[in-house]
């Protein structure tokens, strides 16, 4: 289900659901008759077994991943893979995606991470560790307490199921994104599983009533990715129906009939396929991703969709044959929980060898960089009459394109950040400063913040951010502009004005994406920083910057002997003049700072300037560039506010 609907179709199926059911289902089984047969729970040895037999296969996939990558990936994507690798390992990875707020239906799967389906292995692995804690910890009441343990077992997992339904019911509704890779959204899924299990030995079915079940059951998790919209609804109540659906299945059991559906699950080629499902998730999607990224289309067809899933199938037999079985049927780790706990340390350092490896000669490629950047990565400098060019001409570019993503600005306080509503509250940490600069508007504002961080050190001023992606300092709503943007920003000039800072900084016109759209300036834009201005707060309001025709990262990976291949044309994405000289005169306590000239020339706006690459994507400046630019912005700005 998993596999063919996100290779063929490029939806999602509800098949993770079931996967997350059934894992509970067997996992109760196995700690229900523990019980019955007065068997110890043995938690740190289930532990070390059950993970010596998940992470073998977990690695082999991980480090062909990461060698795929590296071959066959655009390198401005190779930290985020790197990142989500060590996630991915360590059973995280569903808290990574949900911070970084990742569109899972996002129909472009060139544009995913190969190890972006990990999430729901790691929502597993983190209820393997809880489950047994509750089967154990109920298992010492009923004993204490002379209580009937799968009595006490519906009535615990029962509540989890209720409160987690609804608390999955309500996060869905009101941010779904986030949901779908919640673990706490997920854990009633896990816990119908559960209940499942445990009702299932005192029900008794007729044998027409199990052909029935397993009919509808099957039926209804086949078509469940075609007929639902998963895409605003999962994991809510919506995710009832695959569910439901497998369990309609497993109740239906063996039906002893001719007729009944288990006649054809019993298959022997659905039973082996079964047998290699594991790995078969494994590779399903890093070859689905990387195939895409390699041949630049978002979605594959029919035929490279075939190639994908019998390539999948061939990687998962194998893998299952020479890896996972052979070490499932090691005896040797069983025999001691010092061997087991060898045998996982062994399978974690097997992937944790190119990982580390990977990120230490990052880091050391960064510092090395860092060392020769005044000379080698000059930026804005070079536009200095009394620049003198000393640069070693094979220098690496700064930031290199795998760091490009991250160049945002550094502030000493830190950012409370909300990936999901792009927005950053950020500080210098400067309590008792004698100024107190407020930074507004859009990320394009948020990225000005670095020479501005950079001057303000120097004089001990305080520097306060408030910024939210997508959205200018503007109360008129358009095909960009959200609502939500719009109250954001009324609740926010609100608090600038009852902050009272000395200042506010922020951008004046805007650029936009779409062709044949100029650079302009907001309707409500002179209104918003009059109202500032009346409240007695001064504004400078800096030029937007240039928009790319593409990522700048990208493009200089793939012209790395020809950086101007990725220049844009100033005429096509900048206008001639500045938008806001025309508006300038109606507030005169709004100072107005242009630094087109470190960013474009007569023809063309430059993806490098100086060996420094000025944009981390299509639209944003790099801190690097931005701190390079740091000494004008420091003139410029003096000047228009009459500081020292």
């Amino acid at each position: 289900m998993v596999v063919s609907y996100h290779i063929w179709f490029g939806r999602v199926s509800g098949g993770v659901d079931v996967f997350l059911l059934i894992s509970a289902f067997l996992m109760t089984l196995q700690f229900t008759g523990r019980f019955e047969q007065q068997r110890p729970r043995a938690l740190i040895r289930h532990w070390l077994h059950l993970f010596r037999r998940l992470l073998p296969a977990v690695v082999v996939v991980l480090t062909a991943t990461l060698l795929a990558a590296y071959f066959l990936m655009p390198r401005s994507r190779w930290v985020d893979i790197l990142n989500q690798g060590w996630a991915s390992l360590f059973y995280y990875q569903n808290w990574v995606l949900q911070k970084a707020a990742v569109n899972y239906y996002a129909t472009d799967h060139s544009l995913a991470s190969p190890l972006q389906h990990f999430w729901s292995l790691s929502i597993q692995g983190q209820v393997f560790i809880l489950w047994p804690i509750i089967f154990a910890g109920a298992a010492w009441l009923a004993h204490r307490y002379k209580l009937r343990y799968r009595a006490l077992l519906t009535y615990i997992f029962g509540a989890i199921f209720l409160v987690s339904l609804t608390y999955s019911i309500i996060f869905t509704a009101t941010n779904q994104a986030l949901a779908y890779f919640d673990t706490f959204a997920r854990l009633w899924e896990f816990a119908l599983g559960t209940l499942v299990a445990l009702v299932l030995p005192g029900l008794y079915v007729a044998k027409s009533a199990r052909v029935v079940l397993g009919w509808l059951g099957i039926a209804a998790m086949l078509s469940c990715g075609i007929l639902l919209q998963v895409q605003t609804a999962f994991p809510g109540f919506v995710a009832l129906w695959p569910t439901l659906a497998a369990a309609c299945v497993i109740v239906a059991g063996q039906s002893g009939s001719r007729l009944g559906v288990d006649r054809i699950l019993s298959s022997k080629f659905l039973v082996r396929l079964g047998d290699n499902s594991y790995a078969l998730y494994l590779w399903h999607w890093p070859i689905l991703v990387i195939a895409l990224a390699w041949s630049g289309k978002d979605h594959a067809g029919w035929l490279s969709g075939t190639v994908i899933v019998a390539l999948s199938l061939v990687l998962a037999f194998l893998t299952t044959k020479y890896v996972e079985k052979p070490l499932r049927e090691w005896k040797w780790p069983e025999v001691r929980r010092r061997r087991a706990a060898i045998a996982v340390v062994a399978c974690l350092a097997a992937a944790c060898v190119p990982l580390g490896g990977f990120t230490g000669y990052q880091q050391w490629e960064k510092a090395a960089a860092a060392e020769r950047a005044y000379r080698d990565n000059p930026g804005a400098r070079v536009f200095d009459a009394n620049y003198v060019d000393q640069a070693d001409k094979s220098a690496p570019l700064a930031p290199s394109v795998e760091l490009a993503a991250g160049d945002w600005p550094v502030f000493d306080g830190g950012c409370k950040s909300d990936d999901a509503a792009l927005t950053n509250i950020c500080s210098n940490d400067k309590p008792f400063a004698s100024k107190q600069i407020l930074v507004l508007g859009s990320s394009h504002a948020h990225v000005w913040s670095t020479p501005l961080l950079e001057l303000a050190d120097k004089r001990g001023w305080d520097v306060q951010v408030i910024t939210k992606g997508y959205c200018p300092v503007t109360l008129t709503k358009d095909k960009k502009i959200t609502q939500e943007c719009v109250d954001f920003n009324k609740e926010t000039l609100e608090k600038a004005i009852a902050m009272k800072p000395d200042l506010v900084l922020t951008t004046s016109t805007r650029t936009d994406a779409d062709p044949g759209t100029s650079e302009f300036v907001d309707a409500s834009w002179v209104s918003e920083m009059k109202r500032l201005n009346d409240a007695g707060i001064p504004v400078v309001a800096i030029r937007d910057t240039p928009r790319m025709k593409e990522p700048v990262p990208d493009c200089l990976a793939s012209h790395k002997d020809n950086f101007s291949a990725c220049d844009a044309n100033r005429h096509a994405i900048f206008a001639d003049t500045n938008p806001a000289d025309a508006i300038a005169g109606q507030i005169p306590a709004t100072a107005f700072l242009d630094f087109t000239s470190f960013f474009c020339n007569d023809k063309t706006c430059p993806a490098v300037i100086g060996n420094v690459m000025v944009y981390k994507d299509d639209n944003h400046v790099t801190r690097t560039y931005m701190s390079t630019l740091a000494p004008y912005f420091e003139q410029m700005f003096l000047s228009a506010t009459g500081w020292t």
